[in-house]
This record gives structure tokens, sequence and C-alpha cells, in this order.
């Protein structure tokens, strides 16, 4: 059951990653990045929820989703959390065969491998409908062979593999069914170039293309006939962990804008004192609370098996902790004036960073058209 307050366990945790990822200041560079990465993993946060049977903690999204908001209100948001744990982690748990469960979740859970996912193309957008990447079957070895292209891949240069949505042709219909495959990175004919991002971040976004990628028949993950069910299944907990991540870069500016604001005086007084200042900060900090809310509502519905009211509250807390977070960096900036654009305080990073909230995985606009079909059953208008 959901509970406002959270458990001693979680409050434990909390004070346990905060206290580790103060220790690390925040870079931009990889290799710093990859040993916060293994530095993480081997105090059990990055696998925190996958299955104690295969090296994880044994706990879930709601862990998880703690594990990451902590990270980034340090000033240290691990990106590939969202990918490799929580979707590619979470898919494979779920519906991977043990075969592969063997090979792939203790890695994931102790860091030494990543997995990047893949599901976005430039021609299909919020559409996953309109997915062009497909796979056929050889008839004569039974190897799936893909072929396609996919945009803002994350971290494919760091993944040993990238998990690709696909679609395949149903045999009775002639329908095309999206199916999720392990492609490994340097599997003939998967390329892959960077795309020149203002991005200013450790995780580099890659354009992939897939030219006839042979696969064995066990690259498949799940059941071929499962379709959106094995897909939501990793993007419900994608905007459980984006929300999260939002949250912390929020609470990472705010925290600067409060520490400032309490120490910079001009008229004789800290400027924190004036409404002017002070108001637009309680406001940044009401919003952060309440959309953290709403992600430990999606996260325990997700936990629990409830993947239909989950999707409702995942959309609606990566809705809530995306404008929360753009807010809260936007007034951080503001109340620091001009050093609020200096490489010291280390904001004016975020003003990018904190649209990604907004628009990835999935763009406001979308979520609320979610919230009007699926919520309030209002006519589609596309």
């Amino acid at each position: 059951m959901t509970t406002l307050i959270e458990s001693d366990e979680h409050t434990s945790l909390r004070a346990a990653v905060s206290a580790f990822a103060q220790t690390h200041p925040h870079t931009t560079n990889p290799e710093d990045g990859k040993r916060l990465w293994q530095a993480a993993a081997e105090l059990g946060y990055i696998g925190v929820n996958l299955p104690e049977a295969y090296g994880g903690g044994g706990a879930g999204i709601t862990e998880l989703s703690l594990v990451l908001e902590e990270l980034g209100a340090a000033g240290n948001p691990l990106l590939m959390m969202i990918v490799s744990p929580a979707i590619c982690g979470t898919v494979i748990a779920r519906f991977g065969t043990e075969e592969q469960k063997r090979e792939w979740l203790p890695p994931l859970a102790d860091g030494t491998r990543l997995m990047a996912f893949g599901i976005t193309e430039p021609d299909a957008g919020s559409n996953s409908h309109r997915i062009t990447t497909t796979a056929r079957r050889d008839p004569a070895t039974g190897d799936w062979i893909l072929t396609g292209r996919k945009v803002f891949v994350s971290g494919v240069d760091i993944a040993d593999a990238t998990l690709i949505v696909g679609r395949t042709e149903d045999a009775r219909t002639g329908r095309l069914k999206p199916c999720l495959f392990i492609v490994p990175r340097d599997a003939p004919g998967f390329g892959r170039r960077p795309i020149d991002m203002e991005l200013n971040a450790v995780e580099r976004q890659f354009e992939l293309t897939l030219d006839d990628v042979r696969l064995p028949a066990d690259a498949l993950v799940g059941d071929e006939d499962a379709g959106l069910l094995q897909l939501f299944a990793g993007l419900n907990p994608e905007r459980v962990m984006t929300a999260a991540f939002a949250i912390g870069m929020g609470r990472h500016a705010l925290g600067k804008a409060v520490e400032y604001a309490r120490e910079r005086a001009v008229w004789n007084t800290p400027i924190g004192a004036h409404q002017a200042i002070a108001h637009p900060l309680a406001q940044a900090h009401i919003d952060l609370e309440l959309a953290r809310l709403m992600m430990q509502k999606a996260a325990h519905l997700y936990d629990a098996g409830d993947d239909v009211g989950a999707g409702e509250a995942a959309n609606m807390a990566k809705y809530a902790a995306g404008e929360a977070c753009v807010k809260a960096v936007d007034q951080a900036v503001h109340t620091l004036g001009g050093n609020g654009l200096t490489r010291e305080f280390g904001l004016a990073r975020l003003v990018t960073a904190s649209r990604v909230a907004r628009i990835a995985p999935v763009s406001r606009e979308m979520i609320l058209n979610y919230v009007s079909h699926q919520t309030l059953g209002l006519p589609k208008s596309y």
C-alpha cells in the first residue's frame, strides 16, 4: 500500500546515497562518470531494483528512483540509471529467458556492463506505431535480421549492448507489432554516430543505423506476441525515473539558490528576506514536493504490479516533475542574477538540462493527450 511517510529503510537509504553523492564533485568527464557509476554499483545502488537471485538488491523502482533523486540533488545525476537498470534490467527481469537473465542481470546490477535503449526514430517521434525498424526471420537459419534507424539513444558508446525496439510482421494479420531485441555493440551492420548536442553531460547522444544486423533467435526478449505489454513494462519505469532525475536536479538548483539568498546582502539584509525572492523559491519547493508525491505513487503502483495504474501515475509524475524542475532552475538562476550564469555556481548548465525532462522520453503535450483521452475520456484529435 502506498504511504505518504517514508519507511525507516527508505529514509536511511536516502541519507546514505546523499552522503555518498556529496563526496563526488560534479563532472562532465566520461572517465569520472565511469568511476562514479562503479562506486555506486559497488554499494549496491545501481542494481537495487533487480532480483536478488541475479545479484540485485531485490527492491523496486521505488528504491531506484530514490537513489537517482538523491544523486541528482547532490549534483551527480546518472542518466544511464534510467536506461540500464530501470528500462533494460526491468524488461529482462520480467520477460527475459533464464539464459538472458543469467547473462545480463548480474553485470547490470554490479555495474560491470551497461545496456542502452533505442526506441525513438527520426520520422516517428512520439508515435510508436510509426516505428519502421523491422525484424524479419531468416527461414534458413532462424536468425533475426534488423533494419532501421534510431536517434537520441543515450550512452551507446559506453554500453555493451542496446535494447532495440523493432517491429515484426504478424503472420496471421500481416500487421507489424513491437518486439525487443538485444543488439551487441560490435554486431556487424550496427553503426553509431554522435549527435552534436548543447547538453553538458557525461552521457552522449547517438544516431544508430541497423543495416541488416543479423542476430541469433535468442536475441529476442520475451514473447514475440506480447508486443506493447513488454514495451510499456520498460516505459513506465522510464517515466518514473525521469521524474526522479528532474526532481533531483530541481532540488540541486533550489539548494544553491536558497544558500545564496541567505548570504547575499545588498541593502543591509539578506536578499532572501524579500518576498520577491523568497516566495518564488518557496513555490518551487512546493512544486517539487508535490511532484515527488506523484512519483512515489507511480513507483509504488508499478512495484505492486498495477501496470495500468502505474502508467497513468507515471505520466503525471513525469509531467509534474519536468515542470517543477524547469521552474526551480529558472528561479535559481534569477535569484543569483549574473552569478547564475557563471561557471563557478554551476547553474547555467542546468538551463538546458532541465528542458530534457519536459521533452524526453515523451513530451508534456503527449502526456496531456494521454490524460485527456485515458483519464478524462475526451475524444482524440489524432
